[in-house]
């Protein structure tokens, strides 16, 4: 009975209109003055981009950029010296140590980028340059024409000699393990 006394109250309470009109007025300011500074301004000479720039009639032919809502992206340009590049990532679960807030290291799955490209160019001599690669777990892989290569090992590794030993016997012990105490 109490608790609808107590509801009743608070719906008449609230249904009751309010004489409390509130009036806000905004501030407001007036626009500040500034005076004119008493010293030039510093003149600065103009910056002179082109002056010993060689490859100034290289321009970019061809851009590219798109990135995508899933962490992937790609992008590419060309020159108009025939240098070009692409590259490509894309995120992925992989293995690898990861830390907590703490700073306690763990291994269990974590998110990665794996990466591939290439690029092509042509050196001032005239020789034309490919270069692809991949970057993924396995690490960094270049392949080019141009890369220098391991040496293929073509000699047969000597094996250790092998000697015959003998163990000496050993010598009967002055004791016998056959008294009281055993």
């Amino acid at each position: 009975m109490k608790l609808f006394v107590i509801a009743a109250f608070l719906a008449v309470a609230t249904a009751a209109p309010s004489s409390y009109k509130p009036e806000y007025k905004a501030p407001s300011y007036s626009e500040p003055s500034y005076s004119t500074p008493s010293y030039p301004a510093p003149a600065y000479p103009a910056a002179a981009y082109n002056k010993d720039n060689k490859y100034a009639d290289i321009t970019i032919t061809s851009q590219s950029d798109e990135r995508n809502l899933d962490g992937s992206s790609q992008w590419s340009y060309a020159q108009s010296d025939y240098t070009t590049r692409e590259e490509s990532q894309a995120q992925k679960k992989m293995e690898g140590v990861t830390y907590d807030s703490y700073g306690k290291e763990s291994y269990g799955e974590v998110l990665g980028n794996t990466n591939k490209g290439s690029s092509y160019w042509v050196s001032p001599e005239g020789e034309k340059f490919t270069l692809t690669w991949t970057a993924d777990d396995a690490g960094f892989q270049p392949k080019g024409d141009h890369l220098p290569v391991a040496p293929v090992h073509e000699y047969e590794l000597p094996v250790a000699p092998v000697h015959e030993y003998e163990l000496p016997v050993a010598p009967a012990l002055p004791y016998s393990r056959t008294g009281p105490g055993y």
